[in-house]
């Protein structure tokens, strides 16, 4: 899981692809689901209404309610 992260970051780091922000925004989905934090469930919808302007597939937004 460590080397999977370094992956990601190192490769967040070199390019800004959809492919990459759509695994980002998924792994962060996966730990507001473990957390339910209300605040972070705000940043991460202000990411995806980024993420579906710029790119395909489409991500669901979050309900923060």
């Amino acid at each position: 899981m460590i080397g999977f992260s370094i992956v990601i970051v190192l490769i967040s780091f070199s390019g800004d692809s959809c492919g990459i922000q759509h695994i980002s925004i998924l792994n962060e989905i996966a730990s507001y689901e473990k957390s339910l934090d209300p605040e972070f469930c705000e940043v991460i919808v202000e990411k995806i209404d980024v993420f579906n302007d710029m790119c395909e597939p489409q991500i669901e937004i979050l309900d923060c309610g």
